[in-house]
């Protein structure tokens, strides 16, 4: 029970991938732990560097390869239904882990089983370099609920990176398919409707990268977060105040307005989002940093 499965869906991620497997393997990998990881059909050099990857830790590494592209959910749900540990940490193909980072917060989930999550309690962005970190997102202390997660984005489910046991994914029903970029944002709204809540790690975290052609801004481009967002927790509207629900139905936007106005949970109780602190940054970039989180 103790050992986890690291799983990491890859898709067209030659330039980031390398660090994002190394910040595992250096520090944060123990014997018995493994890293899998499914390629999701490919068409830059990924497959060529998962190779290379996979033939210098042929014990530590499992690849699964997609025949044809079937978007981030189902590329997790693989690697999670081929991984032989009952513990998972998600880790997005350009991220990258604090050295010593993943020990503590393990610890932290098996101390608190009947959570099924546990998570960092900050993001901590950078472009190209980890020692130029030009803001973060710091999540609230304690547990993180469903109510917290409808106020707004700040929160562990917006990222997905985070750990978490199989028999939660199993109760919550794996990651959701066919909805793009809220694949991981969907499968943390599941965990907590079903049951499970996060725990948070206080003053812990990882490094996010942005700026880049990523999977949400290249998903925001062309499809509505709102209504595959509605699609996700249409089964589950019995957990929502009722006088939400019809806003829910007919809104075009509830999802990106959460900040603005939050869904409330099915006693009517609204949650606590994070906040975002700017490192040493001028006006001009924290403003076009804010119309960045806006958009996610």
């Amino acid at each position: 029970m103790n050992n986890i499965s690291f799983i990491i869906p890859a898709y067209n991620c030659e330039k980031t991938l390398k660090e994002s497997v190394n910040s595992i393997l250096d520090t944060n990998f123990e014997l018995g732990d493994e890293i899998v990881i499914t390629n999701d059909y490919s068409t830059d050099n990924t497959s060529k560097i998962l190779n290379e990857i996979k033939e210098r830790n042929p014990e530590k590494i499992v690849i699964i390869n997609h025949e044809k592209n079937m978007g981030g959910g189902a590329a997790r749900n693989t690697s999670v239904k081929n991984s032989k540990n009952e513990i998972i940490f998600c880790l997005d193909s350009d991220n990258i882990l604090i050295p010593n980072s993943i020990k503590p917060l393990k610890k932290v989930l098996l101390d608190n089983l009947e959570a099924g999550a546990a998570a960092f309690q900050n993001i901590k962005y950078f472009k190209d370099d980890v020692n130029k970190i030009t803001h973060e997102w710091h999540y609230i202390n304690g547990k993180v609920t469903l109510k917290d997660v409808l106020c707004g984005k700040m929160n562990p489910i917006s990222s997905g990176n985070y750990i978490f046991t199989k028999k939660s994914w199993k109760k919550a029903g794996g990651y959701p398919e066919k909805v793009g970029a809220l694949d991981a944002w969907g499968f943390g709204l599941k965990l907590l409707l079903t049951g499970s809540s996060i725990i948070i790690l206080s003053n812990t975290g990882y490094y996010h990268r942005y700026g880049h052609i990523s999977y949400w801004t290249r998903e925001r481009k062309v499809t509505s977060f709102s209504e595959k967002a509605k699609s996700i927790i249409e089964p589950f509207l019995n957990k929502i105040f009722k006088d939400d629900i019809e806003y829910i139905k007919s809104s075009l936007n509830w999802f990106e307005e959460l900040e603005n106005k939050p869904i409330r949970d099915n006693d009517g109780l609204i949650g606590k989002d994070g906040k975002v602190v700017y490192i040493s940054l001028d006006k001009k970039i924290r403003y076009i940093i804010k119309k960045i989180i806006r958009r996610k």
